[in-house]
């Protein structure tokens, strides 16, 4: 029954593994289970799965995925905090807690397969989100336009202004 157990265990974190955008890795020791309660309480509110693994299963089965290349991170009390949807959203939250509460130490991450150390997904961390980057995106798109319409409105606006004055004149 233990080797079921375990198998399915590996099968599930396998999945996760192939459909995960993002991974926090982090070392969780020290932190109580209200501590751990609460930051899970914030994750899941982002849509983010928190989870402490067993680092030989976790090893086992990060092989064919994205997480392949991690095993070194498998080491000591590991939590994972993995993102299907935003890939920044779970190093936002992750660093954000480390900070209030010292004891939870961030390893590395995972970005879109990428491994990334603990200093970079501080960085990360810092980015603005993905609504704010598009809108400056978009901004820098409509500035020319917006521009060439305030140029244009000008032309015709000092025509205006001269046949405006032209009509003065005459009637003068």
């Amino acid at each position: 029954m233990a080797g079921e157990n375990k198998e399915q265990q590996i099968k599930e974190l396998h999945d996760k593994f192939s459909r995960a955008k993002a991974a926090v890795f982090a070392d969780y020791k020290g932190l109580t289970v209200q501590e751990l309660t609460e930051l899970r309480k914030m994750l899941r509110g982002a849509g983010i799965e928190f989870k402490i693994v067993k680092n030989t299963l976790a090893c086992i089965a990060s092989k064919g995925t994205p997480f392949e290349n991690t095993s070194k991170y498998f080491v000591g009390p590991t939590s994972l905090a993995i993102s299907y949807k935003d890939p920044v959203a779970a190093a936002k939250i992750m660093v954000s807690y480390a900070k209030k509460e010292e004891k939870l130490n961030i390893k590395a991450g995972l970005v879109e397969g990428n491994l990334i150390e603990a200093e970079e997904v501080k960085k990360l961390s810092e980015l603005p989100s993905r609504e704010v980057l598009l809108s400056r995106a978009l901004a820098s798109m409509m500035s020319p336009a917006t521009n060439l319409v305030g140029v244009l409105h000008g032309v015709v606006r000092k025509f205006v202004y001269t046949l405006k004055a032209i009509e003065i004149k005459k009637q003068c």
